[in-house]
């Protein structure tokens, strides 16, 4: 990797954890650099404008997420069904622990940049609808082998699942318990056909 490249990842890296901690609009360009150790005048080397950096901020964390949940969906000698439940269980262990550094920035920042940002609201529309389109696959390979039985098409059973999980996401946060994820654990197994599996 170039320098330049190794740079910019480097201050990515650096603003995912205090942005995932505060927000976007509550962090400045200067505390970021400050703690990247990146000289101020650099960042626009990097990136054009505030926006520009958020895009970029969002589109390198879609990109990590799905590279580590592609293994999930990999996994040999598991069924689709178990996939997407280990998939959800690992949602949880994400959203509930102790530090907000690894939390799902789609989760963090939806409500919050989507009307500020034109461009961070469609980084955030292509991010998400790459997991919904990966959760559909998975279904669909699921409907096909037998192990789930959905009656709706794969894409809008991985909408309304998605769609679940980012509320309760949300309600957990408000409440600081995880009861919505235990109903949307529940629900989830409803609508898979699992409600017997535990």
């Amino acid at each position: 990797m170039k320098v330049s490249k190794r740079v910019r990842q480097h201050i990515l890296d650096t603003a995912k954890v205090i942005v995932s901690l505060k927000g976007f609009s509550a962090v400045g360009l200067n505390e970021v650099l400050q703690a990247a150790d990146v000289p101020k005048g650099s960042f626009y080397h990097y990136f054009g404008s505030k926006d520009a950096f958020g895009v970029a901020l969002l589109d390198n964390y879609f990109e990590s997420y799905l590279n580590e949940v592609q293994p999930i969906f990999q996994q040999p000698d598991t069924s689709e069904r178990q996939k997407l439940i280990f998939y959800w269980q690992r949602w949880i262990d994400n959203q509930t622990q102790p530090t907000d550094a690894g939390k799902c920035l789609a989760v963090k920042l939806g409500a919050e940049v989507a009307d500020l940002s034109e461009p961070m609201r469609l980084a955030l529309d292509r991010g998400t609808s790459q997991i919904i389109s990966v959760l559909a696959a998975a279904l669909d390979r699921g409907m096909k082998d037998g192990s789930l039985t959905v009656d709706e098409t794969p894409e809008c059973m991985a909408l309304r699942l998605y769609a679940l999980w980012l509320g309760a996401s949300v309600m957990a946060k408000i409440t600081l318990t995880t009861v919505a994820f235990e109903e949307a654990m529940q629900m989830t197994r409803t609508l898979l056909g699992c409600v017997d599996e535990h």
